[in-house]
Formats: C-alpha cells, structure tokens, sequence
C-alpha cells in the first residue's frame, strides 16, 4: 500500500435510509488480496486489499441486495480478482472489465458467462496512459455484440474534446460520477450545462449519481454535491445510477462513512418511485437483463 493511501472506513454507520427491497450498490470495487490477485505492474497507485469478502459484507451490512463490480486501473487488465468475485457471488454481481484490444472471442464469453455486463474506458490522466481512441472503438464494437455496454470515466475538464469520440461509441454509455462536475461552479453553470446537455441529446447515455466525496469542497453531509445529482435523477430519471464506490480508492481528503453515503440517496432521489428506479429498476434493467435495455 502507498505510504500516502487512505484504507476504507473500518466500521461504517448503519444508515438511517433503508433502500427498497432488490437494491443495487451499482459502483464498487474489489482489490486483491495481493497474494493471490497481484497488482499490476503500470498501475499509478497501490491501493490497500479490499477482498470480496469484504464487499459483500458491506453489501449485507447497508441493506442492498447486490453489486456490480467495476475493474479499477491498478488490476490492469487483468481481470482474475472481478471474476472471482462475480463467480463467488453468483447471480448477486455483475461486472464491468478493463479488456486488452486483442482479447480473443472466446475469452469475452467466458467473461459474459461469469456475469461481466460491460467495458470501462478510462480517461483520467493522472491514472491511466494514453490509448488512441480507435482502438477503444475497436473494443466496443465487439462488446455490444454480447450485449454489453460502455463504461466511460473521465474528469469535467477534457468533456469538451471527448464529446465527439463519445458519441461515436455504439450501444449504452454510462458515464461515471457524473462527470466528476467542479461542484464549486454551480449546476448553470456551462461545465455541467453542457454534460446535461450531452444526456439530453444523447438517450444511449446514462450516468451514475455517484461519488459526493470525491466531489464536494464543503465535505459531509456533501451539502455542495447533491444538487448536481438531484438535477440528473430528475432529468433522466429512467438513465440513472448509484454506487458507494467502496473502497475509495485514491480518497485524499477523507474516507467516507459508507452509511453517510447512503443516507444521501433520499436527499438526490425524493419520492419513492425515483429511488425505486435509481436502485432496483435501473440497475437490473442494465446489468441483469439485456434483452430490456
């Protein structure tokens, strides 16, 4: 582990929100252990061990029924420790892998009988290096012929350039963390204005409501954050997602109260019906039912 990494919370809050019956944790992670599940060798950070065990305890502990899983850049390519955990899980978990441009066919199935949904593109430059967008086009055009969908993270900064690549994706695009917004800016402001824009003009696009820690200024009870959110619920309501994105990886101000991050859901999904879609609906309509999207 990095000298200067921060390990999850050791004993998160229960919340005071209880989610519906069937909800999703759509955002989360899973670490090695290292001893069984190296890390790899290009990666920018090295995170603490958050095993599976780990995360479906965490599952159970806030009141969500399942998980889906999404490769982080310090596992690469690598996608043995996501697997695992979707084996181990059964039909609890679904995944979202980092695949290398010569992957062969029959590797894909395997990863789509395990329970992988979709592809994550990274393009947040102090965690990734740089790929040429055409090989990434040459990945999602095999993807969505099983079915699965595009995963794209990026910071509010680079929208602008990444805008026409994106919209040359095929299929489903699922934006993380909102487009991490500068939440200091406003949600009128033309940053976020032209990220709405994007999902207003684009309805392949959907994104998760996720991440207030890594976003806001003012800190807990992420006060700052949870109008760019609601905006987005409201927005798109049938096009949204929420995860904890446990472990928190990179987390430098503080580490969240996974029960504190739960506790905002009903303060960005108000009625019951929205938070009903953002959890159950939404999730299971994505991840566990392909036929539906």
């Amino acid at each position: 582990m990095d000298a200067d990494y921060r390990p999850f919370h050791p004993s998160p809050s229960k919340p005071a929100y209880t989610p519906p019956e069937g909800s999703v944790d759509a955002h989360c992670h899973v670490f090695g252990p290292a001893d069984t599940f190296p890390y790899a060798p290009e990666r920018k950070y090295t995170p603490s061990d958050a095993p599976k065990e780990k995360l479906f305890a965490l599952r159970d502990h806030l009141g969500f029924s399942r998980n889906v899983i999404v490769q982080a850049s310090c596992h690469g390519r690598n996608n043995d420790a996501l697997v695992d955990a979707l084996l181990a899980a059964g039909d609890l978990a679904r995944g979202v892998a980092i695949v290398d441009p010569d992957i062969s066919d029959d590797e894909l199935r395997k990863m789509d009988k395990a329970g992988v949904r979709a592809v994550r593109f990274n393009f947040v430059k102090r965690l990734v290096d740089a790929t040429p967008r055409d090989v990434f086009l040459g990945i999602a055009e095999r993807v969505v012929k099983l079915g699965w969908h595009i995963v794209v993270y990026f910071e509010a900064p680079d929208l602008a350039d990444l805008i026409p690549f994106l919209k040359q994706l095929p299929g489903i695009v699922v934006v993380d963390h909102m487009g991490r917004p500068d939440v200091s800016k406003g949600v009128d402001h033309k940053d976020f204005q032209q990220f709405v824009s994007l999902l207003a003009e684009n309805e392949n696009f959907w994104t998760k409501v996720s991440c207030p820690e890594r976003l806001t200024i003012q800190g807990p009870p992420y006060d700052d954050v949870i109008p760019f959110a609601r905006l987005l619920v409201e927005s798109f309501p049938d096009r949204v997602l929420w995860g904890t994105d446990w472990p928190h990886p990179n987390m430098k101000s503080h580490m969240p109260d996974d029960g504190m991050l739960v506790d905002v859901i009903p303060r960005i999904a108000v009625s019951e019906p929205a938070q009903r879609a953002l959890l159950v609906e939404n999730p299971m309509r994505l991840y566990w039912n392909k036929n539906e999207q």
